[in-house]
């Protein structure tokens, strides 16, 4: 098996792991990342959403990356640090929009440094609690 799809079988492993216990609710929803090499992006989402078939599923309360048309003007490029400190700090802003300030912090399996960090502390700079 190559490196990188040791790598991405790796990640996968994880993020399944995080995901047992990590469930975003109506009062504390979940801020799921996910980070390709090129862009960023970030999702708040409730799980415990019923739909109106009586399903459970996700609910997408908010969404930004940096192929947002609002934040493309602030980062130069997608893949670094500082567009992930731009997208932290545009997502607690449109969480506050929508009247959330706790989240559950969802790495997606990534290890907390560089962009994911650099994503957490703008949010929590901007007021988002987790």
């Amino acid at each position: 098996m190559n490196l990188q799809k040791k790598k991405q079988l790796d990640r996968w492993r994880r993020h399944k792991h995080l995901r047992k216990k990590l469930v975003g609710t109506a009062e504390r929803p979940r801020l799921n990342i996910f980070r390709s090499n090129a862009h960023i992006y970030c999702q708040i989402i409730d799980d415990t959403h019923v739909d109106a078939t009586g399903n459970r599923s996700g609910k997408t309360l908010a969404a930004i990356s940096t192929r947002t048309v609002s934040v493309r003007g602030k980062a130069v490029y997608g893949g670094n640090v500082q567009a992930a400190e731009v997208v932290g700090a545009e997502i607690a802003k449109l969480a506050k929009e929508k009247g959330v300030t706790k989240v559950a912090f969802d790495r997606g399996g990534y290890r907390y440094h560089g962009r994911i960090k650099a994503l957490a502390e703008a949010a929590r700079k901007e007021g988002l609690d987790f």
